[in-house]
């Protein structure tokens, strides 16, 4: 069995063959606050990412060359990219962002972790630049930081959706006691609000080893007496998740009958999927033959693979400059950003909000005989206008 780890991922991985300037879908940038640019010009953009940061340099490195591979794709317009590096800490992040807008940086790609985009984005706040974050923390978005990583709220909204449309709309969420967790429940119950579902009941367990075996027997006879077709799990395979799959069947819950449903990646590490628990369990990612197609091009011009969270860095930089080549000098204004038929990126099609926090199109997958299988594919757009 896994081993239980009680600290919390600082952020998720998220989710063609490389897109260039064309791959933006819709090009109406219509005026609002932020720096105006000049677009028959090399536009600087800065990429914020911790290359000193011990625990987090190669992830650095990864992100930088997926960004230089994006700017190398465009074709009709220049980007001047610009590297600034954060230590992997607000404070550092905050002073990079103010070098670089000091440099003349006109959009802030990265950083990496929340806190430090947060403290990034406040930097430079008054100075109406604003910053596509890598991070998935809704907590931190809004004002002029948008989030790049996949959200709980995507997920949820994606998997509700398939569930209800499969007669498995009676969700029983199971999540520990932590803030991440936390939030990853609230965005189960309004995706359930949201898409003709219906919550069946609520389980929680503290955040520990003994906390989440312990609790087990309670969690499935709630489930039982709750009437729920499906049972949806916050935590992930770093977590308790693995505890949560094993011990739920061997405490009365069918799994040939109650479908499991994971909010994070569950072929993340690939030595999950050979957890009986696991199998027939859903959960929502990128579209695999995108995502391969990424991976393969950024293997044959760096040599090796990139970090599961590279192509936010590549669809960062791709965004802006399919944004630079309607020739608009209000093209990385908010309202420009958050045009409702998004972008197509590396990994799928995405939008931003002007909250801040973003969509994704994602394909719904299952684990069967500790594989992958795409059950329903990722969408090519996105329909209508989005919030």
């Amino acid at each position: 069995m896994v081993a239980f780890l009680a600290l919390r991922r600082k952020l998720l991985s998220g989710f063609v063959g490389l897109l260039a300037i064309g791959a933006l879908m819709a090009c109406d940038a219509s005026l609002g606050s932020g720096p105006l640019i000049n677009t028959s010009r090399p536009v600087p953009v800065a990429l914020l990412v911790p290359k000193s940061s011990g625990t987090a340099a190669d992830l650095a490195q990864s992100l930088e060359n997926a960004a230089r591979l994006a700017a190398s794709d465009l074709q009709s317009v220049q980007i001047d990219l610009r590297v600034y590096d954060t230590a992997g800490t607000a404070e550092g992040a905050a002073l990079a962002a103010n070098q670089a807008v000091g440099d003349g940086a006109r959009i802030i790609v990265g950083p990496l972790f929340g806190q430090a985009a947060s403290a990034a984005g406040q930097a430079v706040a008054a100075r109406g630049v604003n910053v596509l974050t890598f991070s998935n923390n809704p907590a931190i978005a809004g004002g002029n930081v948008f989030l790049l990583g996949n959200t709980f709220q995507t997920s949820a909204d994606r998997l509700v959706r398939y569930a209800a449309s499969q007669a498995k709309g009676d969700i029983y969420i199971v999540h520990a006691d932590d803030g991440a967790e936390i939030t990853g429940r609230d965005s189960i119950q309004r995706a359930i609000a949201a898409n003709g579902a219906r919550l069946a009941g609520t389980s929680s367990f503290p955040l520990s080893q003994q906390g989440v075996i312990s609790e087990i027997p309670n969690i499935s006879r709630a489930y039982r007496e709750s009437g729920a077709s499906s049972i949806f799990v916050t935590s992930g395979t770093s977590g308790a998740l693995p505890f949560l799959a094993e011990l739920l069947p061997e405490n009365g819950i069918d799994t040939e009958v109650a479908q499991f449903i994971g909010l994070q990646r569950l072929d993340i590490p690939t030595s999950a999927l050979s957890l009986k628990g696991l199998q027939g369990a859903w959960f929502a990612l990128p579209s695999p033959d995108q995502t391969a197609r990424f991976n393969a091009r950024y293997q044959a011009a760096f040599g090796s693979l990139p970090s599961p969270v590279a192509g936010l860095a590549y669809d960062g930089v791709a965004a802006i400059g399919a944004l630079v080549a309607q020739g608009n000098s209000d093209a990385l204004t908010p309202s420009a950003l958050t045009q409702g038929a998004g972008f197509a990126g590396v990994y799928g099609p995405f939008r931003f909000f002007p909250n801040g926090t973003n969509e994704r199109g994602l394909a719904v997958a299952q684990i069967q005989n500790n594989q992958v299988i795409v059950i329903d594919p990722a969408p090519r757009s996105f329909g209508g206008a989005g919030l």
